[in-house]
């Protein structure tokens, strides 16, 4: 394993540090994939599959990246995608991430970093701890439609009382994927963490820790299993949107069939992403979809993406393909390992200056100059089904 280098200067050099640091059942959860991970690795290198065209002698000496999302202004298209169990990379947790975003009261180089932030149901810090540490960024709250639905809605009115814009629907956990990482390890929330939000003390009942023969099965997956509502269907996404004011967003749609059905029920927008890899092994990378998604739904609802974004350049790539902005998971976990808040910014900043160095370089000098003419795919890479 390579050593970290002393200042990290891209995303790959927070993972190093993030591989080394933490133990090993922490790491394993954060890294792992469904089955053979084949998807969760390909979310990374299909990006690899997309060629940059860029165009000469344009002006780019003021590049601006501000656009909204869900009417908001964000000051680079580059959200945060919700992850679980954040205090399993760094005491703070949550709170870390939630203050890293929103940065108003640094020197004017670093006070541009306002962007989204989505809230995992997961979470070790609770939806209201979350919103205080934030102040007044914009957040999203994801949301999991679970079989009691007593809990869904109290979880609807918490995020509506503490500020959050959006709800974030995950559509593609109706039943838990295999992480055989986490079986192997019989993954269990460590015992000094709880998951706040929902009944934490139900995950521990399901069988002890310690006894590894009861199950092949992960002590969360089991404890997930108990609560996830398997009858999820599109009924269940109206039922939310008769719930809520807010914005409806669904995340974990694959398909233009499914986001031509989502547009229909009246979402206001779409996230194409996969669980970066962690339920069905074998499906398409998110930016193989994501020209297929941006196609069937015809501008009518926003589309965003999360899964396997790297580096900036990767950020041009999906706006090129129609996304409105991309969501970041696990590079923001390795930077809350490497240095907790301060490692958060740094992450947030290095992939927005390496987005706007390739927006320059592709003759970008605003988003909407980013075009599907600015791309080409690799035919090497083409294979017929």
């Amino acid at each position: 394993m390579s050593k970290l280098v002393s200042k990290p200067v891209c995303l790959a050099d927070f993972e190093v540090h993030f591989l080394q640091s933490l133990d090993r059942i922490a790491r394993d959860y954060f890294t792992s994939g469904a089955n053979q991970e084949q998807t969760a690795r390909d979310n990374v290198e299909a990006f690899k599959r997309y060629r940059l065209r860029p165009r000469m002698l344009k002006d780019v000496s003021n590049v601006n990246m501000k656009t909204t999302i869900m009417g908001n202004e964000i000051d680079f298209p580059i959200g945060i995608a919700p992850t679980a169990v954040q205090k399993m990379a760094h005491p703070e947790g949550e709170v870390a991430t939630a203050r890293a975003y929103y940065v108003r009261i640094r020197p004017p180089a670093a006070s541009s970093m306002n962007t989204c932030m989505i809230a995992s149901t997961w979470g070790t810090t609770s939806i209201e701890e979350v919103a205080q540490a934030n102040g007044s960024g914009l957040r999203w709250f994801q949301l999991y439609v679970f079989r009691n639905k007593q809990i869904t809605m109290n979880l609807i009115q918490r995020a509506e009382q503490a500020g959050y814009k959006a709800l974030v629907v995950t559509v593609d956990q109706p039943v838990v994927g295999k992480r055989l990482t986490d079986d192997r390890n019989k993954y269990s929330i460590p015992s000094h963490l709880k998951l706040v939000n929902v009944n934490t003390d139900g995950l521990r009942s399901v069988h002890n820790p310690l006894d590894t023969q009861q199950s092949t099965e992960s002590v969360v997956h089991q404890y997930t299993h108990s609560l996830m509502d398997s009858k999820l269907t599109w009924d269940t996404i109206t039922w939310v949107k008769s719930f809520t004011k807010l914005p409806v967003i669904v995340k974990g749609v694959l398909t233009g069939e499914d986001a031509k059905l989502a547009v229909q029920l009246g979402v206001d927008g779409i996230i194409v992403s996969n669980h970066g890899g962690r339920q069905l092994d074998g499906v398409l990378a998110t930016i193989d979809v994501l020209g297929e998604v941006v196609e069937a739904v015809e501008g009518r609802v926003e589309i965003y993406v999360d899964g396997g974004v790297r580096q900036g350049t990767d950020v041009l790539k999906a706006l090129a393909l129609g996304a409105k902005a991309v969501f970041i998971g696990r590079p923001v976990l390795w930077g809350l390992a490497y240095q907790g808040q301060t490692g958060v910014e740094e992450v947030l900043r290095i992939v927005k200056e390496e987005f706007k160095l390739a927006m320059a370089l592709s003759g970008c000098a605003k988003l909407s100059d980013i075009q599907p003419s600015l791309l080409a795919y690799d035919r090497k890479y083409y294979c017929k089904l």
